[in-house]
């Protein structure tokens, strides 16, 4: 029945447009307040002294929160900002009785917002003893990729996002129904494809100011729904500038009103999830003859298989809708059904990177690259690779 309604839709749409005509437009209260009143003050001088706006991940594991301080000077390295603190339980990490946590400053980038000389600073968690906090995976990240120094591994992270009206529902949608069925939406350019272009391009070139490696953007399968991609980064830079590209994001929807989401499955039915491909390789894999090595790799990966990768993955991991299914493990060339996907020029060239598919666009970063290098290089197996699919 689904299948004949959603034929019907498609069958509807193409001919006649989308059957409904009222889209949702709700956005913020303050998204309406003038940014030229705004722009009057932003422009005023600020004297020698410089904001930096602190930004950490709180106790979900997921959100974000921020505050900024003045600097007397703008800092040349993260050795030039000072540590700082901030309330614990109001933000999931603390109990009230003792609720004072840090703030260290582990990386540093040009504030696109407030502009030069202004920065953004991204931090550690510390508890009130100095010790890490349980939701820094950060530092065992820092810790493990230290380790690999030698092997210089490169990640490439496909952050995908949904674009949400303040009500929740998805960004353009009909406020009655739904939009014509997935097909156009991909890399679609026009009105009734690409909804909400101007957020992406804001984003974007903030990205760029603020100095994150964002390699490209694209729509996706369904509406409302795009990507972005970050890298290649070496090492702990990964998860530094992907979290720096959400924050950058969650603040350019801000001054738009929208609301964005890294559900893994924002929609129930007949549309594609979010995910947050993640590809990984290691010198001896980029040079000739690395594909021997990618197999080894992708064996060890096959045997110590987790099919973790972000909260709530398993609505998104069906095995349907460009998904593998979360309870088995698959490798093949150019399939996106598949839990690691190998570039049909990977197999051409005999070396290069593969694509884990598995990761919701809710994950950490740090801990995805983190389980990609325990896996593939601190762990030792002898069974036999997976087979290829091709």
């Amino acid at each position: 029945f689904r299948f004949c309604v959603t034929s019907f839709l498609f069958v509807l749409y193409n001919k006649v447009g989308s059957p409904f005509s009222t889209t949702t437009m709700a956005t913020s209260a303050s998204a309406q307040l003038s940014k030229q009143v705004k722009k009057v003050y932003m422009e005023l001088p600020q004297g020698d002294k410089v904001q930096a706006m602190y930004i950490w991940i709180d106790g979900t594991g997921e959100g974000l929160r921020c505050k900024t301080r003045t600097l007397d000077s703008e800092p040349k390295s993260i050795e030039d900002l000072p540590e700082w603190n901030f309330d614990g339980s109001s933000t999931h990490q603390s109990e009230g009785s003792n609720s004072d946590m840090f703030l260290k400053p582990v990386s540093m980038f040009r504030d696109p917002f407030r502009r030069d000389p202004n920065k953004l600073v991204l931090c550690e968690v510390l508890k009130y003893n100095k010790k890490v906090a349980e939701t820094n995976l950060r530092h065992i990240c820092k810790q493990i990729m230290d380790m690999v120094y030698n092997e210089h591994p490169w990640f490439g992270m496909e952050q995908e996002y949904t674009l949400l009206g303040m009500d929740g529902h998805p960004f353009g949608w009909p406020s009655n129904g739904f939009p014509g069925p997935q097909g156009p939406y991909y890399c679609g350019v026009g009105s009734d494809k690409a909804y909400g272009r101007d957020i992406v391009e804001a984003h974007y070139r903030a990205c760029l100011y603020a100095g994150v490696k964002i390699a490209g953007t694209n729509a996706e399968v369904m509406p409302a729904q795009w990507e972005f991609q970050v890298g290649p980064c070496e090492g702990i830079d990964m998860g530094d500038h992907l979290w720096v590209a959400r924050f950058i994001l969650h603040r350019v929807c801000e001054d738009f009103g929208i609301v964005v989401s890294f559900d893994p499955k924002p929609i129930t039915g007949n549309w594609n999830g979010a995910g947050c491909h993640t590809n990984f390789s290691t010198k001896p894999m980029r040079e000739e003859g690395g594909l021997k090595h990618q197999k080894l790799e992708i064996k060890k990966y096959k045997i110590h298989y987790d099919p973790k990768g972000g909260s709530d993955n398993a609505r998104r991991l069906t095995g349907f809708h460009e998904t593998s299914n979360i309870h088995e493990f698959s490798a093949g060339v150019a399939n996106r059904g598949a839990s690691i996907r190998i570039p049909r020029t990977v197999g051409q060239e005999q070396k290069g990177y593969f694509e884990d598919r598995r990761p919701s666009a809710n994950c950490d970063p740090y801990a995805v690259t983190e389980a990609l290098i325990r896996t593939c290089l601190l762990k030792e197996t002898g069974e036999e690779p997976c087979e290829y699919k091709n």
